[in-house]
């Protein structure tokens, strides 16, 4: 799944500063048959304003503790359960059908479709690594994709793409927000399905979706900023991972 990022183009701003954690106490309570983490008695909220509720008691106990531990400053980035439960409430719940399109808008360029030439020893890799999701995806979904060599894009047949939409189509509201994040980060909607449907762990699916650059690190080395990215993505989908046991 590849886009062109127009953001990077730009200069980029100084990164916003971090609120500051002005609350004592962390706690959840009920509200009518869901659960809401309060912060010093008062409700949290989505960045929508909504209120940040769910059904399931222990995805709010961890969404608290995510508040409980944050220190000086409230960090976002260290709070992937409250991030996605925000994304499913704010976002995914009021336009499924418009989140399934956009998805669908990469099916033609799964990761694990495009596969190299050479050398023998990667094509070989990617081959043992990713084809048994492939196989797994058709005799789940019926969405047999199909495989090129090199980078020339291929359209996958109507069938495999009604059968693919299909799947992401019947996930619950939160798997299909543990879908698409997962989808932004691993560049494949065959490793996501397999993620939520748990056939994949979040290290599994990290390797992966990390297959060819860590085939590049073991031939050449790797640089600081590559090995940041490669962690922020493996903490990503730490999260992520975290999301789908608590909450499929």
């Amino acid at each position: 799944m590849t886009a062109v990022d127009t953001s990077k183009l730009a200069v980029r701003e100084a990164p916003r500063p971090k609120p500051k954690r002005v609350y004592k106490t962390v706690a959840i309570a009920s509200e009518g048959d869901a659960w809401r983490v309060q912060l010093d008695g008062k409700g949290v909220s989505t960045p929508m304003r909504k209120p940040l509720v769910t059904h399931i008691k222990p995805l709010a106990e961890e969404i608290a503790a995510e508040w409980d531990a944050q220190k000086t400053h409230v960090d976002p980035e260290t709070m992937p359960l409250t991030r996605l439960l925000s994304t499913a409430i704010d976002k995914v719940t009021p336009a499924r059908a418009t989140i399934v399109t956009e998805l669908m808008n990469y099916a033609d360029t799964d990761l694990l479709c495009y596969r190299a030439s050479h050398p023998a020893d990667l094509r070989q890799r990617q081959d043992v690594v990713w084809q048994p999701v492939l196989d797994w995806l058709a005799a789940k979904t019926g969405a047999s994709l199909e495989v090129v060599r090199g980078i020339i894009p291929t359209q996958q047949p109507p069938q495999s793409l009604t059968a693919l939409e299909r799947a992401i189509g019947e996930l619950p509201d939160l798997a299909l927000t543990a879908f698409q994040a997962s989808a932004a980060v691993s560049s494949s909607l065959a490793l996501s399905l397999a993620f939520v449907d748990k056939r994949l762990s979040a290290a599994e699916v990290f390797a992966a979706s990390q297959l060819d650059e860590t085939y590049q690190i073991e031939k050449w080395g790797e640089d600081e900023l590559a090995a940041q990215r490669r962690a922020n993505i493996a903490a990503e989908l730490e999260g992520i991972g975290r999301f789908i046991a608590l909450v499929l």
